[in-house]
């Protein structure tokens, strides 16, 4: 629920809105923080409400946190129960302070860590809880948590990597087709109109841009209903397993980004390969945590074939080798880890190689994408500038 407050430190007044349980748990927040509360009371509004949930929410980069801080308290000697309740007083974002005391109340009540984490899904993921039990079965749960902690920094640092190197061909384009769309429908149509009352053949790119123009001067409501409407159903369907398997299907087959792609999700299933082998989960558990953390269908349906074939006993390397997905490099390294007893060593070493190749991919897709941006800006804005100009020329040759 949302809570407005209004408190006093030092002479100092604060007036905030948060995200709180009760009350009781403002309360506490503000005498956490040394703040005399004067006022606390439920806000009513409801877009307040809407935007705090998106703002203020429990989301990775916390999880992430909240993993190396844990890790680092479990190696200092600290029991769970002593780290969970220092990290319950230490952290201030409500939501995840409520999430930690949860944590912490399953914890005190009996239960272990692992089962604590599994009541919270939409936070932890299978992959996480299933390191967290082989942790505590093993004894070894500091350890674990520190290769977590370095796990999900990795992913982090990547996912940013990638989320940077598309952010700025994604605003220009955007921005590119809105600054069209304005000038197409609401200021060239009043210019092109003249052009109807003078007796003159208009070249063929000026005719495509009146008749352009005059449609989307007359439907553009529909149009943007028409775009935000088939975008919302195309992301409705990529969520479906047709559509995201066809989605998939067809980012393979994109110059430039295939390679990307490929590789991007090699890293992250390698990583998690490594990871679990390395904490002592088997190979078909740990290929079943894969299956459920991979993202990409195409991966995700060779791994369940994978999955199958060591099941009835053939080895993980052998079964790749029939998956046309896998680069040979990946299938050659996974049977010499097999054959050596060092698989969960090789493969963190082919997780930093895709690594490696993702990040020089990302460098060229970004090294291209720019010159080619401007180059589909600049095409974009010659055809406006030679369909409205052109005629103007025409026009006053024919006046002399």
């Amino acid at each position: 629920m949302l809570y407005s407050y209004k408190a006093i430190k030092e002479g100092k007044t604060e007036t905030k809105t948060i995200d709180a349980g009760s009350e009781q748990e403002v309360i506490s927040y503000l005498k956490e923080r040394d703040f005399i509360p004067v006022e606390i009371k439920v806000s009513r509004s409801n877009q307040l409400l809407f935007l705090e949930s998106i703002v203020d929410r429990v989301g990775f980069n916390d999880i992430v946190d909240l993993t190396r801080q844990l890790a680092i308290m479990l190696n200092a000697g600290l029991t769970i129960v002593d780290s969970l309740d220092i990290l319950e007083k230490q952290i201030t974002k409500i939501p995840v302070k409520r999430l930690i005391a949860e944590i912490d109340k399953e914890v005190k009540g009996g239960n272990s860590l692992s089962l604590a984490l599994k009541k919270y899904p939409q936070h932890f993921s299978n992959l996480y809880i299933a390191l967290v039990r082989s942790g505590e079965a093993s004894g070894k749960l500091n350890d674990i948590l520190l290769k977590l902690s370095d796990n999900l920094e990795k992913q982090r640092e990547f996912r940013s990597k990638l989320k940077g190197a598309m952010i700025y061909p994604a605003v220009i384009i955007s921005a590119m087709f809105i600054v069209m769309f304005i000038m197409v429908t609401f200021v060239l149509p009043k210019m092109l109109e003249l052009y109807k009352s003078f007796d003159v053949e208009l070249p063929i790119t000026t005719q495509i841009l009146i008749t352009v123009s005059s449609f989307s001067q007359q439907f553009w409501p529909f149009i943007i209903i028409g775009t935000v409407g088939a975008i919302f159903f195309l992301r409705r369907y990529i969520k479906t397993q047709r559509g995201h398997l066809l989605f998939d299907n067809l980012s393979f087959k994109l110059p430039l980004l295939n390679n990307l792609i490929k590789k991007s999700a090699l890293v992250d299933s390698t990583r998690t390969l490594a990871i679990l082998v390395g904490a002592g989960v088997s190979i078909l558990d740990a290929l079943n945590i894969v299956i459920d953390t991979t993202t990409n269908s195409i991966f995700k349906n060779s791994f369940k074939n994978i999955y199958k074939k060591v099941e009835k006993g053939e080895s993980m390397g052998n079964a790749m080798m029939e998956e046309q997905v896998f680069p040979p490099i990946f299938v050659q390294m996974t049977m010499v880890g097999e054959n050596t007893g060092h698989l969960d060593d090789t493969l963190a070493r082919l997780s930093k190689y895709f690594e490696f190749e993702s990040e020089a991919a990302i460098k060229t897709i970004t090294t291209l994408i720019e010159p080619a941006v401007l180059v589909l800006l600049g095409v974009g804005v010659g055809f406006l500038v030679f369909a409205v100009i052109t005629p103007i020329y025409k026009l006053t040759s024919s006046f002399q």
